[in-house]
């Protein structure tokens, strides 16, 4: 007779592997915790604004982030009033949307040649754009006043419009120009074999494939223009018809007695365009962050 050898019984899982799971979760938690923490912290000085909006000086100095007694707008309405915000908020959207559309008229083609560019010469170009991120802002203070003084442009919104663009355009072209290198090169050469040209190649085929890219210099770019001060107070200048509203909102401040109420919620009123702006491209970015986390 030929004895049949039973097969061996499964040796249960190792007390090291219950050990890192549950490490492994404790770990999870521990980082939700933190990133709950985090964006606490990050509503915090909006949630301050928000309530202190609605208060007086003395509620404000009492109880800094106790909510409001009333529910009136009327520190909103003065804040647009007495600064004229409603015109600084339409000078800074004419600024950074009209800035925006340069940026991208400017970097959408560069980033396009740069990606498909062989050679040492394309190589020194990248780089050279990528210098632009060495040199400080204020560096360039001095020789700006000056050409926007050249060319008789010294107060006024064009000069700040044709000026802004190049203060992201090195950002800009780096990254779209890393979004149009994962554009697969098979596409490109199946449109030329049809007869397009590099334009309808690059308005057809690269725009759509890159949005996300566009997504994510557009947030960035909108983001710096429409917080930018240092120039806007000086190229522009106090003059109300065409200041933007980073310079107008300081003004609600007097060295003798200041409303902290108006000043908050003149704020408030900065910030809901960033908001509004990034609730509707956050999506478009999240997803060029996954994708490129993904790739990597």
């Amino acid at each position: 007779m030929i004895a049949t050898a039973s097969a061996p019984a499964p040796s249960p899982a190792p007390p090291a592997r219950r050990g890192r799971r549950r490490t492994g979760g404790a770990g999870r938690t521990a980082a939700q915790v933190c990133a709950w923490l985090y964006a606490l912290m990050l509503l915090l000085p909006l949630y301050y604004l928000l309530v202190s909006s609605f208060k007086t000086n003395a509620q404000i100095f009492s109880s800094p982030l106790s909510p409001p007694t009333s529910l009136s707008f009327e520190k909103f309405a003065s804040a647009v009033s007495d600064a004229r915000l409603d015109l600084a908020i339409l000078n800074s959207l004419i600024v950074t949307v009209s800035s925006l559309i340069v940026v991208l008229v400017l970097a959408l083609p560069a980033s396009y040649a740069l990606a498909r560019a062989d050679g040492r010469a394309a190589a020194v170009i990248e780089r050279a754009f990528s210098l632009g991120f060495l040199i400080p802002t204020f560096a360039a203070l001095v020789p700006t006043f000056l050409l926007a003084a050249q060319l008789d442009l010294f107060h006024t919104r064009t000069f700040l419009i044709l000026f802004m663009p190049a203060t992201s355009l090195p950002l800009a072209v780096v990254l779209l120009t890393q979004f149009m290198r994962t554009v697969p090169l098979e596409v490109e050469e199946a449109a030329r074999m049809d007869g397009a040209g590099s334009l309808t190649i690059l308005i057809r085929v690269y725009l759509p494939m890159v949005v996300p890219g566009i997504a994510t210099v557009g947030i960035l770019s909108f983001l710096t223009y429409w917080n930018e001060y240092l120039y806007s107070l000086v190229l522009i200048g106090p003059d109300r018809a065409q200041r933007t509203i980073q310079v107008a909102v300081p003004t609600l401040r007097s060295p003798l007695e200041t409303d902290f109420g108006i000043l908050a919620a003149g704020t408030v009123v900065t910030l809901l365009p960033v908001y509004v702006a990034y609730a509707f491209l956050q999506r478009r970015m999240e997803g060029a962050m996954i994708g490129s986390a993904v790739k990597i």
